[in-house]
C-alpha cells in the first residue's frame, strides 16, 4: 500500500557540512526561502580532522516537499552528504531537556516520583524549585512536560534533537 502523497509527516534530515562560517545560514536560508518550517536544529563539528559538522534537522512535510528538501540541501556547495534518517533504516534520536518546576509540599514530592519514573536527574534544587535534567526521544520529554505543567512548571530548555543511523556504516 502506498502512502498518500498529500500527508505531510515528521523527517530527522541529517546533513554533513564543512565547518566554516555562513553554512548553518545557508541551510537555513533554504528552509526560510521555501516556506519549511524547521522543528528541531542541532549543529556540531563532529569529525576535526576533515573539519566537517552535522546539522540535524526535524521537519515535517509531504513526500514531494521532503524530497525537494533533499535535493536542494544537496546541491549546496559545502553540503558533503544529506541523509533521511526517517526514510533511510533504523536510527536513534535523544533530546536533552532542562526543565524548572517550582512547588511545595505534595506537588514537590509528585514531581520527583514522576521525575523518577522518567530517569529524570534533579540538576538543580533550591527550597521552593528543581532543575531537572532528562534525556529521551522527544515524545518521552513532551510527556515529561505534559506531567509538570500542573505541578508547577516554570521554564524549559530543550537542545533540539540529534540523531545517528544505527549500524556499522557512517555517514
Amino acid at each position: 500500500m502506498s502512502a498518500n502523497p498529500e500527508t505531510e509527516n515528521r523527517h530527522t534530515i541529517s546533513v554533513v557540512v564543512d565547518n566554516e562560517p555562513g553554512v548553518l545560514a545557508r541551510v537555513i536560508g533554504l528552509f526560510s526561502g521555501r516556506g519549511y518550517n524547521i522543528e528541531s536544529l542541532t549543529v556540531a563539528e563532529v569529525n576535526l580532522d576533515e573539519n566537517l559538522s552535522r546539522i540535524t534537522v526535524v521537519t515535517s512535510g509531504t513526500p514531494m516537499i521532503i524530497e525537494q528538501i533533499k535535493a536542494q540541501l544537496t546541491r549546496l556547495v559545502p553540503v558533503h552528504k544529506v541523509a533521511d534518517l526517517t526514510l533511510d533504516g533504523p536510527h536513534v534520536e535523544r533530546e536533552l531537556a532542562l526543565i524548572k518546576v517550582n512547588g511545595k509540599g505534595n506537588a514537590r514530592v509528585e514531581a520527583l516520583r514522576i521525575a523518577d519514573i522518567f530517569r529524570a536527574r534533579a540538576v538543580d534544587s533550591t527550597n521552593n524549585s528543581f532543575v531537572f535534567e532528562i534525556v529521551g526521544n522527544t515524545g518521552k520529554i513532551d510527556a515529561f512536560i505534559d506531567l509538570m505543567k500542573p505541578l508547577g512548571l516554570v521554564d524549559v530548555s530543550r537542545t533540539g534533537v540529534v540523531a545517528i543511523a544505527r549500524g556499522r556504516s557512517a555517514l
